[in-house]
């Protein structure tokens, strides 16, 4: 097996592989002179120097000022109607994996080691013969599998995975539990630890529950909302601990407005609006902080006037034109990710992982 690289996958969606390579990334930068990335096969693309690439390479290469090509970091990406062309015979597999091997190449020359990023769970990209494992075993490489913190239920999802490694020949060489709750640490790994004496896989790290990293900020509904906020563009990274749909009256409302909220309320409950900003001067001057977010919904657009008066206040605001119910819905299941501008998030993220990662065992 390639000793110079490690392939990361996960159990499934939003588990953490990306905040893992942060922390990752991070220890390996004090052990070794230089470590790179890569992520053979993206989903979420964008374009970065006129070129697509996966969004988590530009993360990556923008905040570890990485040297490498932003073409050698991502190679091959599965975009809309990717699927249907490979089935149609319009894409040429080997050429794909002849793009992926003379990338990781080119960063295993350039480097002492190198962070190989997968895809979603181990099997995502089998319907075009470039899963996980797949692309593990062409580049030769171990792996280290992510689950979320439990025991029965990551146990079920490690096997699954496990196997589907196995069956390619892929080593696993250690597995990481992420998002495990505090209190829970200590039973966690000594049960799981129980567990995995059956495979002959070790704990490489045990990652606690991190309420933070979890919290997303105005960018993240940005994103989600596909707009821009027209006010506070510059607490646009602030972070919002809790949100609140409201449409009772403006004095009920006035007793229950808190710090690090986000407030959904129809663009036309103006007085609901007033009172956020009364309370914003109210806080200025008193010289106490005001870290309010605030997403305005329905048919009609927020007014001119509320317009101008949030961006006096420098209020983070947007105006979704749905519903205050689905504008909730959709906060309610959205996953927040890391973007390379919050900085805050991810020093957070490379902290709380690279505390908590046995290093020895990833590099023997």
């Amino acid at each position: 097996m390639n000793k110079k690289g490690i392939f990361i996958s996960a159990t499934n969606q939003h588990i953490g592989k990306t905040t893992v390579c942060l922390g990752l990334i991070s220890g390996l930068n004090k052990r070794l002179n230089k470590v790179g990335f890569i992520k053979p096969v993206g989903q979420e693309h964008v374009t970065y120097q006129d070129v697509r690439v996966d969004k988590d390479v530009v993360l990556f290469k923008d905040h570890f000022n990485l040297p490498s090509t932003i073409e050698s970091m991502s190679p091959v990406i599965f975009d809309r109607g990717f699927t249907r062309d490979y089935l149609d015979q319009k894409v040429n597999l080997d050429q794909l994996q002849n793009k992926i091997s003379s990338c990781y190449q080119t960063l295993e020359k350039e480097n002492d080691f190198v962070v190989v990023e997968g895809t979603g769970h181990v099997a995502v990209g089998s319907i075009c013969d470039l899963n996980n494992a797949q692309v593990a075993k062409q580049l030769g490489l171990e792996a280290i599998l992510i689950a979320e913190g439990g025991l029965g239920s990551s146990f079920d999802r490690l096997t699954l995975n496990k196997d589907e490694f196995e069956k390619h020949g892929v080593k696993v060489k250690g597995i990481i539990l992420n998002k495990v709750i505090e209190d829970k640490i200590d039973m966690v790994e000594n049960y799981m630890t129980k567990a995995l004496s059956k495979w002959n896989i070790p704990f490489l790290g045990i990652i606690p529950f991190n309420c933070f990293l979890s919290t997303p900020s105005m960018a993240d509904y940005q994103s989600l909302f596909k707009t821009e906020v027209f006010s506070g563009k510059e607490n646009l990274l602030d972070h919002y601990k809790k949100y609140s749909l409201v449409a009772c009256s403006e004095t009920r409302f006035e007793q229950t407005i808190e710090q690090d909220q986000l407030i959904i309320t129809p663009a036309n409950r103006e007085d609901i609006i007033l009172v956020i900003l009364s309370h914003y001067w109210d806080q200025k001057i008193a010289s106490l902080p005001f870290k309010t977010g605030l997403i305005l919904t329905g048919t009609t657009p927020p007014s001119k006037s509320i317009i101008e008066q949030l961006k006096k206040a420098h209020i983070p605001a947007l105006y979704a034109p749905l519903s205050s119910y689905k504008v909730t819905q959709k906060i309610s299941s959205h996953i927040a990710k890391i973007q390379k501008e919050d900085m805050e998030k991810i020093e957070e993220a490379k902290q709380a992982v690279e505390s908590h990662i046995n290093f020895d065992l990833l590099l023997n």
